[in-house]
Order: structure tokens, then C-alpha cells, then sequence
């Protein structure tokens, strides 16, 4: 017992095997196997045996500081976290320095980049060594900001763009990784923070937006919303608190907001002279009928206010049918917009990408054989089309109208002229990309240094 050193509920360690001079730790005695975090885990075989190489942020809220570390594997456990999920993770054996206390370990690899701290060390690795005093913090050591930037001197990096932080879901889709790629592409550091992960402090002379673990978004030049329509309350509401701490949104929650709100958008579309499909709304299922004579009866389009790549639309062949239809919304307390059907468009639209006021590129999506409407998400088609001088002011006075630096503008073609259908706040890349060879994740990103006035270096 006398041999035991006291160490706090938080210590500093280091990894020599590693290269990693200093990572703070919770000391965890109810967790039986340290361990720490880690990205980017790939298995490899290295001289017939199993290794792992991985990359660890030792900093926290810094993740722009990244150690690439290789070990080789001695197990594969299934760990069991607090809050009850299950995952499998590699083990490996390294020496670490806890004050002037070295012994080697087992760590188990956390792919979980929300670990508030970088480092959980177990009690397996305390056993016959230390003895907790949870009042106590880096009883063996502490690491001010200026010593660990001068231990990680080598890693910071010269910002040479701009800081960029991509606002959205799911890394993974097409027109996110386009976006990042593009950025990195023009010498600017990005980074993706998960809507569902940033949470707001509302205060009059410190606001802020922080995300996983108590990081304090406050250096972004700007952020690029990708926001599903699931997520638009939340979504808005944390590019008002960027816009309240000086970050510039591509696109604001006040367009984006109007863009998600069919009706609202519809009327100031009719207000400001844009003709649109004859619509309709309406509160009480008592006036469906007039409601159908007054778009011109069957066929006729029903819509869900807040509906998205074709999903929550829906055509009625018949008075009848539509009837059917609105009354079984209605019973549900959904919001709908009644809308006239442009036969003579044969299920076609057309969309127009407009980056900061001009049509960069447009596309005809066509409906699959059977449908009334095109989405090319639901196996509908895409080409390269030419629009109208016409055309092309109606897509161009819609983004403007809504005040959107990027919108995906549909329009369809009818005996009338064209008609604005909707206008996207977050429009896709992948379709119209691939039908006109167009760089449009590109052209974003150089909207917003024409916004931010910036200027590279030579």
C-alpha cells in the first residue's frame, strides 16, 4: 500500500511507441481496460502478423492536430459502453509514462469521436500502482496551451484558405464528399460537424456553437448548410447562433426556412409576379370539392408542405380520388397544397443550379415509365439541357426572391411559359454534375471567397 502513488481523476500521459508526448486521461476506475481515442482504424499485416495502424487526436477540441500510429494487434474484444451499446475493438500493448511512472498497457482503439476525453485509463493498468484521489487533478504533471503547443510544434499547421465547416448528416453522400473535396481542392481546411452533434450557449456578450465534447465552433470563415428536411428547426436555429457570432452561412435560416415552407414560399412567388401551377390550401375538409374546382379538378398533384425528392407528392386521377386523398391527409392533420396538372409537360422538369445569382448549369430530369413526375432519386433520368433567356430570369428572380446564394430552381414547361414549381435550399450535386460535366461543388466554394473577399496566395 505505501509503494501506491495518489494520482487525481485526470493525469497526463505519454506514448514514446507512439509519438504521442502528451494525452489527457480520465482516470476510470469502473472501466476494467484502458483505452484511447482513435480514426481511421485499419487492420493490416505486417511480417505475417496482424497490426493496426490509426490516427489519434491528442488535443482536445483540436482536431486539426492528427498522429498517425501503428501497433500490432494481441486481441479483438467486444467492449460494453456506459450507455449499453456493444463494439468490437482491437487491443494493443504499449509502454506509457504517467509522471515518472513507466509500464506497459493494454488499450483497446475507440473509434468514437465523441470521447470527451482522449484517453480513459482503466483499472487494470492502476492495479498495485496508483490509488485515486477524485478531488485531485494531475497530481504527476500538468501541460499548460504554450507547452503543449511547443511538444506538438511539428503538427500545427500555417492556415493558408480559409476555415470552412460543412454543416449536415451524413459525411458519406455524394454531394458532401464533393463539397469537401472541392475545398481541399482550393487549398482550404474543412471539416464536417453533424447537425444532430452541435448544441448552442445563449448568452448576450458570449454566445457560441459548440459541438462533441464541449468544442467551441468561433473560427469559421464560413459554414455550407446541407440540411435535411427532418432537421430545418434545428438545423436554422444553429445557423442563426453562427450568423449571432460573425460566421457567414451559405445560405441564411430565414431563406432556408422560407424555401421549406411550400405555401409561404408560393405566395411570395405569386406576390412578386412569378407564375406557378394554379395551388391551393385549405384548413377544413368541408371545402375539398371547391378546393379541386378551383385548380382546374382531376387530375391534380397533392402535396405535403414539407415534402422532398418527390416523396410526400402524390396525383390524383379522379375528383373522387382526390378527395379520397385530401380527406385521409387532412384526418392526420397534415399540411397539403392542392396543385393544378401540367399535362402537356409529360412528366418532365427541368432543374437550374443557381450559385450566387447565375444559372451555372441546368438539367431535363424525366419521370419513370408510369409516373407523373420526375426524380431522378426514384429512377427517373437526367440530360443536359438548354433553357430559355426566360427560363433562366425565372430561376434567377426565385433564388433571389428566397435570398438563396445556392438553389436548386425546378421549373416546367407548359402551354403558359414556363412555371416555378419549387425552389431546393439544398440541392444535390451528383445528378446535375454528372449530366453536364459541370464542377459545381467548385464554383460553391469559389462563391463563398468572392463573398468572404478572399484572395489566395501566390
Amino acid at each position: 500500500m505505501d509503494q501506491q502513488t495518489v494520482i487525481g481523476s485526470q493525469e497526463w500521459c505519454s506514448f514514446s511507441e507512439l509519438n504521442i508526448p502528451a494525452i489527457k486521461a480520465r482516470i476510470d476506475s469502473g472501466a476494467k481496460t484502458s483505452s484511447i481515442q482513435a480514426t481511421n482504424i485499419k487492420r493490416i499485416i505486417r511480417q505475417g502478423s496482424a497490426w493496426v495502424t490509426f490516427e489519434v487526436n491528442p488535443i482536445q477540441e483540436n482536431r486539426s492536430v492528427s498522429i498517425i500510429c501503428s501497433a500490432k494487434i494481441v486481441d479483438t474484444r467486444t467492449i460494453k459502453s456506459s450507455n449499453g451499446n456493444t463494439q468490437k475493438r482491437y487491443v494493443i500493448k504499449t509502454p506509457v509514462q504517467i509522471g515518472t511512472h513507466l509500464f506497459e498497457i493494454e488499450l483497446t482503439l475507440a473509434s468514437r469521436d465523441a470521447m470527451e476525453y482522449r484517453m480513459l485509463l482503466g483499472r487494470e493498468a492502476m492495479l498495485n500502482r496508483f490509488l485515486v484521489d477524485p478531488s485531485k487533478h494531475f497530481v504527476c504533471g500538468d501541460h499548460d496551451d504554450r507547452s503543449l503547443a511547443k511538444l506538438y510544434k511539428h503538427l500545427f499547421k500555417k492556415k493558408s484558405g480559409l476555415k470552412l465547416g460543412l454543416l449536415a448528416t451524413n459525411k458519406e453522400l455524394y454531394s458532401n464528399k464533393r463539397l469537401i473535396e472541392a475545398a481541399h481542392a482550393r487549398g482550404h481546411e474543412i471539416t464536417f460537424f453533424n447537425i444532430q452533434h452541435c448544441y448552442m450557449r445563449l448568452d448576450a456578450k458570449t454566445p457560441e456553437v459548440r459541438y462533441r465534447g464541449g468544442n467551441i465552433l468561433e473560427d469559421l470563415d464560413a459554414v455550407i448548410p446541407r440540411i435535411r428536411p427532418s432537421m430545418t428547426f434545428y438545423g436554422c436555429a444553429l445557423l442563426r447562433q453562427f450568423d449571432s457570432i460573425g460566421t457567414y452561412c451559405l445560405n441564411s435560416s430565414a431563406s432556408i426556412s422560407q424555401s421549406r415552407d411550400k405555401l409561404f414560399s408560393s405566395q411570395l412567388f405569386s406576390r412578386n409576379g412569378i407564375q406557378i401551377p394554379v395551388t391551393g390550401f385549405a384548413k377544413s375538409p368541408l371545402e375539398t370539392k371547391d378546393l379541386i374546382d378551383m385548380v382546374g379538378g382531376s387530375p391534380l398533384i397533392i402535396k405535403l408542405l414539407e415534402s422532398t425528392q418527390g416523396k410526400g407528392v402524390v396525383s390524383a386521377e379522379t375528383n373522387k380520388a382526390a378527395e379520397s386523398v385530401i380527406n385521409a391527409f387532412k384526418s392526420l392533420q397534415a399540411n397539403i397544397l392542392v396543385q393544378e396538372f401540367i399535362k402537356e409537360a409529360d412528366g418532365k422538369d427541368i432543374r437550374c443550379f443557381v450559385v450566387d445569382g447565375k444559372v451555372i448549369a441546368s438539367i431535363m430530369r424525366s419521370a419513370p415509365k408510369g409516373e407523373f413526375r420526375s426524380n431522378i432519386h426514384q429512377g427517373g433520368t437526367a440530360s443536359k439541357v438548354k433553357i430559355s433567356p426566360e427560363e433562366r430570369r425565372l430561376a434567377v428572380k426565385a433564388s433571389k426572391i428566397l435570398n438563396l446564394d445556392v438553389a436548386g430552381v425546378d421549373i416546367i414547361r407548359s402551354n403558359k411559359g414556363p412555371l416555378l414549381l419549387e425552389v431546393n435550399s439544398s440541392p444535390g450535386l451528383e445528378g446535375i454534375e454528372n449530366a453536364t460535366g459541370k464542377d459545381i461543388a467548385n464554383t460553391i466554394i469559389e462563391a463563398i471567397e468572392k463573398k468572404l473577399k478572399y484572395q489566395p496566395e501566390n
